[in-house]
């Protein structure tokens, strides 16, 4: 108890130290310095989405079988150029979400145990109506001749793979998430260092409440014969971390791949696999196309023995062991886009089929129509996902 009342104080001094940091830097920036730029942009989108379940999904769960929700997000995200190689960033958002549905949708899901400082808060909540605000992005940088630190909430994107990255060990992204753009903040202190020639060393430390649960990891990217290659390690979540990825060209096609071995630091022998490989080709200049496998083997076999509360509190991605997705986008006209995909869970049979077309309104709008219409037999991993319609209106500034 002793222990976690001083980390809960440590973490409250933390924050607040944190704030009064910022806040005098950018005193001092507008009294030391002559020039203090900044930008600013954002974007606002609607998101209806109109969700069918599957009859006994819906009894089991007792949960309506045709749902509605609206989701609609502004992000304001102001950048502040203090000094030579110093600025501060903020992406700050408003979510305003009606949702009845079912916890398997995913949509506008966040994950939050990259994030050690509460930053977000509850504005309005009635029924199923609820507005929240948040910083989801909120750190100073500061770069140097051969590389830059990063402290504060910011995105960490390891690995190469276009749909699943067993790299990214911060906040992958459900390939299902029809309405997620950005990958969720991540509160740390990060290094990056250039040794030329097309190599660097990314050095990131993400606290926790406990500092025996925090995680820390590296990963070494370098260049060789028109490849790119790095290697990752670390500790994250308990568990020792060991991988890499690579990514160049086959002849006119992209090829990438990354894997990682998780083991478990009490027991070496309790470890599993991840890795994908995929290809793409832009075909013409109206046609691309793209596949990715993956192997999954932190996932099971067996439908029953799913893990589907990690699946729903976002600790995990997927359930079971191989995966395959094909997909192609296809230039209709100059302000038309049409893209067909298909997810497959190649163990137990089910999968999802995504289409959309993304037309053009202007230079900074857009209008997206899509359906994810998934399948699968009982108990089977996309068997809970309902089927989905959604629009997607989309401005930025």
């Amino acid at each position: 108890m002793e222990h976690k009342f001083y980390c809960s104080v440590l973490m409250n001094q933390f924050s607040r130290n944190l704030i009064f940091i910022i806040i005098t830097m950018l005193i001092f920036s507008k009294t030391s310095f002559a020039q203090v730029d900044y930008s600013f942009s954002g974007y606002i989108v609607d998101l209806p989405v109109y969700s069918i379940n599957n009859s006994e999904l819906s009894n089991l769960a007792g949960i309506d079988k045709n749902q509605f929700l609206n989701l609609m997000r502004i992000r304001l995200r102001p950048e502040i150029y203090l000094w030579s190689g110093g600025r501060f960033n903020i992406e700050y958002e408003i979510d305003a979400l009606y949702s009845k549905q079912n916890p398997f949708s995913f949509v506008n899901q966040t994950s939050d145990n990259r994030q050690v400082i509460k930053l977000r808060w509850q504005l309005f909540h009635q029924n199923n109506f609820n507005v929240t605000h948040y910083f989801d992005r909120l750190y100073f940088r500061q770069g140097f001749d051969q590389g830059n630190i990063i402290i504060g909430r910011q995105r960490i994107a390891w690995g190469v793979g276009r749909v699943w990255s067993p790299t990214d060990l911060f906040n992958p992204i459900n390939p299902a998430n029809f309405g997620k753009i950005e990958k969720d903040g991540v509160d740390a202190a990060a290094i990056t260092y250039s040794f030329g020639n097309f190599t660097d060393l990314n050095i990131v430390y993400n606290p926790q409440n406990k500092f025996s649960e925090s995680n820390t990891g590296f990963r070494l990217r370098t260049n060789f014969d028109k490849y790119d290659f790095a290697l990752v390690g670390g500790y994250f979540d308990k568990r020792i971390i060991t991988g890499g990825d690579f990514a160049g060209n086959f002849f006119d096609a992209g090829i990438r791949g990354e894997g990682i071995i998780s083991m478990d630091k009490e027991n070496l022998n309790n470890n599993f696999l991840k890795l994908i490989f995929g290809m793409d080709n832009q075909f013409t200049s109206k046609l691309y196309g793209l596949f990715e496998y993956q192997y999954n083997g932190e996932g099971a076999l067996n439908k029953f023995d799913y893990d589907l509360l990690g699946l729903y509190e976002g600790r995990i991605i997927n359930l079971s062991r191989n995966y395959i997705v094909v997909s192609a986008s296809y230039q209709l006209t100059a302000l038309l886009t049409t893209t067909v995909s298909n997810n497959s869970n190649l163990n137990d049979g089910s999968g999802y089929l995504n289409l959309s077309g993304v037309y053009s309104l202007t230079d900074n709008s857009s209008l997206t129509a899509g359906g994810l219409i998934s399948y699968g037999n009982r108990f089977s991993e996309y068997w809970y996902y309902p089927t989905s319609f959604y629009l997607q209106a989309e401005m930025f500034f």
